[in-house]
């Protein structure tokens, strides 16, 4: 059997009449840009999350900017990121004109270590007031940008504890993770309702993708809801009165809305088939030499891919190849390793966890309409690579 990495097809033929139904719609009112599917996908992405507002944008990484401006972060400023994540995380830092700022992962969970956090605030940075200084650029220190990565949560917990005691805004990249959820002060949070604003990815791949580009953004406070809407739409109040001087183009149109709302309905089923999938992987690679995903208890991921670590990676994955299975690398190399970043000046081994995790991650076929067979498959061709 030959097992891709997921099948975007599987998605649009159990939705087809549907879908085909909702395109026709459009068509026939020709009415693509905002109207009443966009309004009704703000609404209803609004109320999933559980965060007051939601914007529609052009796409994931407008989302992460767009939040991170209307939040306040700008030129001068430093946001603190983790590396190990998709460039979009990155990019929208510094679009904004801001500084990225690293400290590493956990070992753990792939997710931003805040012990490593915690150290970084107290040793490396001054504080003057509410204002919080890195010593050794002279930035102020704006924000917090937590990855919720492969869909699962980071550790919100503590990054609202240090985020309170250090007067930072925080930021969710929830690009992977809608729907997930955690356990926060004894109240379950879905991702993007838990810091001050959330960028999500609607990309195709993503839990709830598009049918092209689209992206989010999530918030409980209006001032920064309605910033983001004029941001987003050339800082318009009205048509041609543009009272932001800084506003740009960054609009959901209205048939990805209209088949993001069809796709919307049956979010919560297909997470919950990734999580079964997920742990049918984690019985049947038990006692295999790999590290299997964790899953942090009072954390709920929603296993945007199922990732495992594994010596001699690359090799591995050619294996399977052969055998017919399907692999992703998310991601071959951190961002500060990045060619493009080279002028940043982060050396090989300053982050050394996400620069180990980059060398081992593999990840698995994993989709909701995925088989029992399928998931036999790559169980079978692993087992034989590992052990053979």
């Amino acid at each position: 059997m030959n097992v891709p990495i997921t099948d975007l097809y599987a998605q649009y033929d159990e939705l087809r009449d549907e879908i085909d139904a909702a395109i026709a719609r459009i068509l026939r009112t020709s009415q693509f840009i905002g109207g009443d599917e966009v309004a009704g996908f703000d609404r209803e992405f609004a109320a999933y999350c559980g965060a007051r507002f939601a914007i529609g944008v052009g796409n994931g990484t407008d989302a992460l900017r767009l939040a991170l401006q209307a939040c306040g972060v700008g030129a001068g400023d430093a946001v603190l990121t983790v590396p190990f994540t998709f460039i979009a995380t990155v990019e929208a830092i510094l679009h904004v004109g801001a500084q990225p700022v690293f400290v590493d992962i956990s070992d753990d969970d792939f997710n931003i270590d805040v012990a490593a956090v915690e150290r970084f605030l107290s040793e490396e940075t001054v504080r003057d007031g509410d204002r919080v200084t890195i010593k050794r650029t002279g930035a102020q220190l704006k924000a917090l940008l937590p990855v919720h990565l492969y869909g699962l949560p980071a550790n919100m917990t503590a990054v609202l504890r240090l985020a309170r005691e250090y007067n930072l805004r925080v930021i969710e990249d929830a690009a992977q993770a809608v729907g997930a959820r955690c356990w926060i002060e004894g109240v379950r949070h879905r991702a993007g309702a838990i810091g001050d604003a959330a960028g999500f990815s609607l990309y195709p791949g993503k839990n709830l993708g598009a049918m092209g580009d689209g992206g989010v953004v999530t918030t409980r406070d209006p001032e920064t809801a309605q910033r983001v809407r004029l941001l987003a739409d050339h800082g318009q109040s009205e048509k041609y009165v543009h009272v932001l001087a800084d506003g740009g183009n960054s609009r959901l149109d209205a048939l990805q809305a209209a088949i993001l709302r069809i796709k919307l309905r049956r979010l919560d089923d297909w997470n919950e088939a990734r999580r079964r999938w997920a742990h049918r992987y984690d019985e049947a690679l038990a006692g295999l030499p790999l590290r299997r995903p964790r899953e942090p208890q009072g954390h709920e991921s929603v296993y945007h891919q199922y990732v495992i670590r594994v010596a001699e990676r690359d090799r591995v994955r050619r294996a399977l190849a052969e055998r017919g299975v399907a692999t992703g690398i998310h991601y071959p190399v951190p961002v500060h390793r990045q060619p493009g970043f080279a002028a940043f000046g982060w050396r090989e081994g300053s982050l050394p966890v996400a620069e180990r995790c980059a060398r081992e991650v593999l990840s698995l076929p994993l989709w909701p309409q995925m088989t029992a067979e399928h998931v036999a498959a790559v169980v079978a061709a692993l087992t034989a690579v590992l052990r053979g």
